[in-house]
């Protein structure tokens, strides 16, 4: 597979110079801003905004629009990408659905959020939530069924015409049989 690499540049700039995508339907509540706030305190910039450059040369976000309004006067890093609007849109159609579908392995998320402190009260009310959260059940198709104990003999015929002459021989003695075709 040939996969094409979209990004242009690395590029450091004010957030407040990041014009935001007209089309962004992520909203982001209270709650996110007060996390993202603390991360952002305890950590810092760990990860680039992703913009794409506009006919007039200003940066047009893709994704990071929040940690850009949180932090207007910082100066950010940012990936441009080589998009066009239609591109642009859909990355930023599906760059958060498609994160979302990650699965989560719970044990390993208790045995990584062991390790893991914080001072911020957003950041450690998060942390508790992600920690009291159960593995999702299990689906009812998925769980176990029990089956009773069977044994079989498969026999492997030379024709369909042997195949037939035995099941018809079997099933006279009082088997029960299934015809297999592999």
């Amino acid at each position: 597979m040939n996969i094409r690499n979209r990004i242009q540049e690395l590029v450091w700039v004010k957030a407040r110079e990041l014009k935001p995508h007209p089309r962004n339907w992520r909203t982001h509540p209270h709650q996110q801003r007060r996390v993202l706030a603390g991360v952002l305190r305890e950590i810092g910039y760990a990860d680039a905004l992703l913009a794409r450059r506009l006919p007039d040369g200003k940066l047009q976000l893709i994704d990071g629009h929040l940690r850009a309004e949180l932090t207007p006067e910082q100066t950010v890093p940012v990936l441009v990408l080589d998009l066009n609007e239609a591109e642009a849109d859909k990355l930023l159609a599906l760059l958060d659905p498609l994160a979302a579908l990650a699965g989560q392995d719970h044990e390993r998320l208790h045995q990584l959020l062991q390790n893991v402190q914080t001072q911020d009260e957003a950041v450690a009310e998060m942390l508790q939530q992600l920690s009291s959260q159960e593995p999702p059940p299990v689906p009812a198709e998925a769980k176990e069924v029990p089956v009773p104990e069977l044994y079989q003999v498969l026999v492997q015929c030379r024709d369909e015409e042997e195949q037939r002459r035995l099941y018809e021989r079997l099933q006279s003695e009082g088997y029960t049989c299934r015809v297999l075709t592999l």
